[in-house]
């Protein structure tokens, strides 16, 4: 199933831990990068769209463990713990907010973001 997610811009450490925690090694600490999506009310967001198995969905809303990969304790587990609370998962549309990292499945990437009233940022205003 294709997953999109917006992390707002105080949740991108976070979200990025649990996306290690839920992958499959350190380059899955980039996965939210790029303050590149927008709100109506001008709040920032880094978006990812990807292919995930079922497994991933329960791992998303289970405890969260260490995986064997990360044997340095590359994972900040707190803050992947605070990204899974702050976890909201939809098969249907659903309004990002500041306060949530937002994921909809099974929609394509594009119309998932605008379905959580996210925009491209305009770079040539900067």
């Amino acid at each position: 199933m294709r997953i999109t997610a917006a992390a707002p811009e105080p949740l991108v450490y976070a979200s990025n831990q649990l996306a290690m925690c839920l992958a499959y090694g350190p380059a899955d600490g980039e996965t939210y990068r790029g303050l590149n999506w927008v709100d109506a009310s001008g709040n920032l967001y880094a978006a990812a769209s990807f292919e995930a198995r079922v497994e991933w969905l329960t791992a998303a809303q289970t405890a969260l463990h260490r995986p064997d990969w990360d044997v340095d304790e590359v994972i900040d587990m707190q803050a992947a713990a605070q990204a899974q609370a702050a976890l909201v998962f939809s098969l249907d549309p659903v309004i990002a907010t500041t306060e949530t990292l937002t994921a909809i499945g099974g929609m394509d990437g594009l119309a998932a973001l605008a379905a959580m009233g996210l925009t491209a940022v305009d770079d040539s205003l900067a």
